[in-house]
């Protein structure tokens, strides 16, 4: 999944669990996991939801100034289809040092 820049910190401390997407169909499966950044967006859940379900709380949640902000940037493409994704952001595994080893 791919997200704004001005969205990436959000997402990556947990302030963001949500998006809104138009798609033809779904583009991501609950469960699977997918790359952004050094981390990863954890799926846990998508429903499919309609226009009216679109409210200002729903767009402040995923990270928009208001529900025109979130639509500028969600609604592109041929999608029609409007899903809502919830997930949580995996960070990278730290790699163990020589010295935490020893």
């Amino acid at each position: 999944m791919m997200f704004e820049k001005r969205l990436r910190d959000g997402v990556r401390d947990g302030t963001i669990t949500l998006s809104v997407r138009f798609w033809i169909r779904p583009r991501v499966i609950v469960g699977n996991r997918y790359k952004m950044d050094e981390g990863e967006i954890e799926v846990d859940s998508i429903e499919p939801i309609g226009m009216p379900d679109i409210t200002p709380q729903l767009a402040l949640a995923s990270g928009f100034l208001g529900v025109l902000d979130l639509l500028k940037t969600a609604k592109h493409g041929k999608g029609e289809n409007i899903y809502l994704v919830r997930f949580h952001y995996v960070p990278p595994k730290r790699r163990k040092t020589i010295e935490s080893r020893q």
